[in-house]
């Protein structure tokens, strides 16, 4: 299957090679060439990484001369550098140009998918305790157990072979699923084309099927629970299908789970919050999650 490494030395290779191949290496022909747009690149990747910030990012990297030789960098640049670097080279145009490169670095001259899962998670906003949470809504209610109104969401599309992640989109929740599965197939299908698309109840909807079965040719295979319980069959044809049928493809539909399994790891090995504020830079910080997992992803032979 896949494993993610530790070695900080292989991530910086990696991600020097997927933007070289997505960015230019100069923002301008009048920049001061101290280092290219690559090799910031690959300073947010360590940066997210190390888990750290812009500040411990430059402490790590000014003690660690075999680190900076693996990219070829001479001078260890201002944490504002890095500050506005990540607002340049992570907007949506340039993250999806970076995401692709990593995708094709994986796949190779391969350019079809069997399976693909697709799933969304939150990530917290801001470093408070659980401790303290649960603390403070026992005051209040009971019942409750977290306070927020507001969540960082990414959207994920896998592959089920090997959790390389196809496509990824970013927002804030909450928010229902039903109306991201067209964006998510699209975003796929700009990279990939794929045979059948596992998803959860939460995209159940008979559009949906529609959309990736007759306009995609994707077969989709979705559970049709969504709604209030009732012993009268789902309206629609494909998700009448789905309840009847699902159960003799669950060796196919199994393997749904994957993308949680993706979902884990990026929570496990990297982190489970964000930092920004704004909803633009917690989007930027979501594909910089994505891009550093799929440069610490090592597919087996």
């Amino acid at each position: 299957m896949s494993t993610l490494t530790k070695s900080p030395r292989h991530v910086a290779r990696q991600a020097l090679a997927v933007a070289t191949k997505a960015l230019r290496p100069y923002a301008h022909k009048f920049s001061p060439k101290r280092y290219t747009q690559p090799q910031l690149f690959v300073c947010l990747v360590l940066k997210t990484f190390f888990k750290t910030d812009y500040r411990g990012l430059t402490a790590i990297l000014g003690e660690w001369d075999s680190l900076r030789a693996a990219f070829g960098l001479r001078f260890v640049p201002h944490f504002t550098t890095l500050q506005k670097a990540s607002r340049r080279l992570l907007r949506l145009p340039r993250a999806r140009r970076l995401l692709g490169a990593t995708i094709r670095r994986h796949m190779g001259r391969r350019r079809r998918v069997q399976r693909a899962a697709f799933d969304s998670t939150g990530l917290d906003c801001g470093q408070r305790s659980f401790y303290y949470v649960r603390r403070r809504c026992a005051t209040s209610k009971r019942w409750q157990r977290v306070t927020y109104s507001r969540y960082a969401k990414l959207e994920l599309a896998v592959d089920t072979a090997n959790h390389l992640v196809l496509a990824a989109l970013t927002g804030r929740g909450p928010r229902p699923d039903t109306d991201r599965f067209v964006p998510l197939l699209k975003a796929t299908l700009r990279q990939v084309r794929v045979g059948s698309v596992l998803a959860d109840a939460g995209f159940d909807s008979e559009p949906n099927h529609r959309h990736a079965r007759e306009k995609c040719g994707v077969r989709s295979f979705i559970p049709a629970t969504i709604g209030r319980p009732t012993r009268k069959p789902p309206s629609g044809r494909n998700r009448r299908r789905m309840k009847q049928r699902l159960n003799k493809h669950y060796g196919r539909y199994g393997q749904r789970w994957q993308v949680e399994c993706t979902n884990s790891m990026i929570k496990r090995r990297l982190t489970t919050t964000v930092a920004s504020r704004s909803y633009w830079g917690q989007c930027r910080e979501l594909l910089l999650i994505v891009l550093t997992y799929q440069c610490m992803l090592v597919l087996d032979s």
